[in-house]
């Protein structure tokens, strides 16, 4: 297969791919223990760093679990936030209860798009799952970038593969962007393949995922505009009356999708600017973006809903707006029924 055949493992790679496969190997043999939550979880993660359009299929997949009547928890670590080590419960399922500096942007972000659906942050997932069973009646987890946290069993494992970077330039960290080999993929009980609408190699991804899940579900899916509105605003904004040319800018794993996004809905993006995943802003950043809009001849500022619960003090000079993306899911009737019988089972 020549995936395969054509990764590359710089020295640097070296040491990275011997301790990840030790660790995997350890977990499999039972060297280290993986401690079953007494309630179902579901994970979805990744096999590269960052980018993959995890996060909006998270928010899917859990709204597919409470609409099945189900209490649901999400558990995630909560990258670049404060006080990492700690636990942080960032909704209840009813209220929201930590800021964006204490739960991180994609926790954050999840806990208040997901009504009903309690977010914990702890790197301890097994123990935050036990906390929130005994203290907020979780009856399902959804493990978020659970993929490589092998300490937590799962009833389905499912692994996001993303069209426009399916393998991370076929390098291992820290030289590329592959968390562990490809043959990692086959612990996965079923692929989604994300960003198919800009990836032009969909099928040899597809063929390449299926040497490796044999007859196990492989879906696409494509992420779509539910709304552009103003920074701070719930109000849908027509793209029409939105000033252009626009800068967008991000801070995400991915940033060309978001901007190639962007274009395909017509907008007239002549400028871009992208901030490291997770970038916390500063108020001279936002500064030197409205100075550069201006001098560039921008006529307004674009970005994403996860980059606004980091915007919401600054003030702008030029008008800013936010891109609420959703997932589409092909074939969305059979991950519903994979999801069914895992918290059914």
């Amino acid at each position: 297969m020549s995936l395969f055949s054509n990764l590359v493992i710089p020295p640097l790679s070296v040491a990275y791919r011997a301790v990840t496969a030790l660790r995997t190997a350890a977990y499999e043999k039972g060297l280290l223990k993986t401690t079953r939550l007494p309630v179902p979880v579901i994970s979805i993660g990744n096999i590269t760093a960052g980018g993959t359009g995890k996060t909006p299929l998270v928010a899917w997949i859990s709204r597919v679990v409470a609409n099945e009547g189900r209490k649901v928890c999400v558990l995630t670590r909560g990258y670049r936030r404060a006080n990492a080590q700690q636990r942080i419960v960032v909704s209840d399922g009813s209220n929201v209860l930590a800021d964006v500096a204490q739960s991180g942007d994609e926790p954050f972000w999840l806990a208040q798009s997901l009504r009903g659906v309690a977010v914990v942050c702890d790197p301890d997932r097994a123990a935050a799952g036990l906390w929130a069973i005994s203290n907020l009646g979780s009856e399902v987890f959804v493990l978020d970038d659970g993929f490589q946290h092998l300490q937590l069993a799962r009833d389905l494992n499912i692994i996001a593969i993303d069209a426009t970077d399916p393998w991370g330039g076929e390098r291992l960290l820290p030289n590329g962007r592959l968390r562990e080999s490809p043959r990692g993929v086959s612990r996965a009980d079923c692929a989604i393949i994300t960003r198919a609408e800009q990836g032009p190699g969909t099928l040899a991804i597809k063929n390449q995922l299926q040497e490796l899940l044999g007859d196990r579900p492989i879906f696409t899916s494509q992420m779509q505009t539910h709304r552009i509105r103003c920074l701070g605003s719930a109000q849908t904004d027509s793209s029409g009356a939105i000033p252009q040319p626009i800068l967008a800018f991000c801070a995400i794993g991915n940033p060309s999708s978001f901007f190639n996004h962007l274009r395909k809905e017509g907008l007239e993006v002549t400028h871009t600017r992208a901030f490291p995943d997770h970038y916390k802003y500063k108020h001279e950043d936002i500064a030197a973006l409205s100075n550069d809009a201006k001098n560039l001849g921008a006529g307004s500022l674009i970005t994403t809903a996860k980059d606004e619960v980091k915007l919401r003090e600054f003030d702008f000079e030029l008008p800013c707006y936010v891109v609420d993306i959703k997932i589409s899911i092909d074939h969305e009737d059979e991950l519903r029924e994979l999801i069914r019988n895992a918290i059914t089972h």
